[in-house]
């Protein structure tokens, strides 16, 4: 009987060795930035595009609202008006409104400090006014606050005034939308003609879903549309289709010849693209933020510019949106219209229906019976035998798990033919 137990160790220990080794090596475990560096596939993106479709549609139906309730604060190049500026010296803004308001009348639409230490000025801005009115808020102002010229001495000529035209503010309305435009028709010709359709309908889509985004956050938060803000949206464009085509490139070239192959389906091809291009993706939108915050920096603190404070805004938040869209948005959207097209639908059944019927056989092979008989079963051979069974199983059970490939693995190739004729390798 010890004798027997015995021989039930040794199998135990003979099948625990075949089993545990062979799932070490199937089986690698990896840490999430080494995933995400080497970009092995882990990372289930197009798998859960729905949950991209519903945040992705949320975005777009919350930046639609804020856009309708809030509307834009468009700045004075587009709504025309006047702005008087003059240096800022002892004058606090508070101080500024009163006068402004007793000189002309109403309040103004905005009173703000542009630029730092001894160079600040204050910027006022209102609506359209006249010769008479410009002049009388120049003199209040004058008799405040005594602004001193270059030369350091108290004078009117320190203030100056500009004014800006409804008329002007419209013509450059209608130039950015057309400029929006000619840049959209040109991104979609481009991409049709250097990939496909579907990828220039997702790239369009892509690029609309950025702009109503950024729209929206704009809307939102309130920041004022100037034409510098024009200008950052279509760099942020520009960003856009730069980093969707990155990933687009990667899925083309996984999935050239895609339809001669049954290892991967066109979605799981596209996914293991993504995962390729995360890094890049990453790196690239790093590189582009470091220099926009640079410029918020010296617009904000240093220099006060709100031309470059407008123009670094809708950088940062187009290259955020621009970043997600291309990978979570542009590509999932891809797939899903490439999925009903006749080709990849044949495809899929043929990879799903190799994998069931692999499966099927492993199955098959793991559960067939035995001819030992119950006599034999007891024989000193048993250990042997068992532990030899134990492995075929599990090879088997690898070979069901391989039918789906695991991430970032590559095919495997025999040495020597079925009719086990030498491969021609040297050994």
């Amino acid at each position: 009987m010890s004798a027997k137990t015995t021989t039930d160790d040794g199998m135990a220990s003979a099948a625990t060795e075949l089993t545990a080794s062979p799932a070490d090596a199937q089986m690698p475990h990896h840490g999430f930035l080494n995933r995400l560096y080497t970009g092995t596939g882990a990372f289930e993106v197009i798998g859960k595009r729905r949950l991209w479709y519903a945040v992705s549609g949320a975005m777009f139906v919350l930046s639609i609202a804020a856009i309708l309730i809030r509307g834009f604060t468009f700045g004075i190049d587009f709504e025309g008006g006047t702005t008087v500026s003059f240096p800022r010296g002892d004058a606090e803004i508070s101080q500024v409104q009163q006068v402004f308001s007793d000189s002309v009348g109403f309040a103004p639409e905005a009173v703000v400090e542009v630029g730092s230490g001894g160079s600040k000025t204050i910027q006022i801005r209102s609506q359209a006014l006249d010769t008479d009115q410009t002049a009388a808020l120049k003199t209040a102002l004058f008799d405040a606050f005594h602004p001193l010229d270059a030369e350091g001495q108290p004078s009117e000529s320190a203030i100056s005034d500009s004014a800006v035209s409804e008329t002007w503010g419209g013509q450059i309305t209608i130039k950015a939308a057309q400029a929006i435009v000619v840049f959209l028709v040109l991104v979609a010709l481009y991409i049709t003609v250097r990939y496909e359709r579907y990828m220039a309908l997702s790239a369009l889509a892509s690029l609309v879903f950025d702009l109503v985004v950024t729209a929206g956050v704009y809307a939102a938060v309130g920041f004022e549309v100037t034409p510098a803000t024009v200008i950052g949206w279509l760099t942020i464009l520009g960003f856009s289709i730069y980093d969707t085509v990155i990933v687009f490139d990667k899925v083309e070239e996984n999935t050239h010849g895609f339809q001669h192959t049954t290892r991967r389906t066109y979605a799981e091809q596209a996914n293991l693209a993504v995962n390729q291009t995360f890094m890049r993706s990453i790196n690239t939108s790093l590189i582009a933020v470091i220099p926009v915050v640079a410029l918020m920096v010296v617009a904000v603190w240093l220099l006060g510019v709100g031309m470059l404070k407008d123009l670094a805004l809708v950088q940062l938040v187009g290259i955020i949106v621009g970043t997600y869209s291309s990978i979570y948005f542009a590509t999932p959207l891809l797939v899903s219209m490439r999925e009903r097209t006749e080709l990849v639908r044949n495809h899929t059944r043929k990879v799903l229906k190799r994998r069931n019927r692999t499966a099927r056989a492993d199955t098959a092979d793991t559960a067939e019976p035995s001819d030992a008989t119950p006599e034999e079963a007891d024989d000193t051979t048993a250990p042997a035998t068992d532990a030899a069974e134990a492995g075929t199983a599990h090879a088997d059970t690898a070979t069901s798990s391989a039918a789906k490939p695991a991430p970032g693995a590559k095919p495997n190739r025999p040495t020597r033919s079925r009719q086990g004729r030498p491969s021609g390798k040297r050994r």
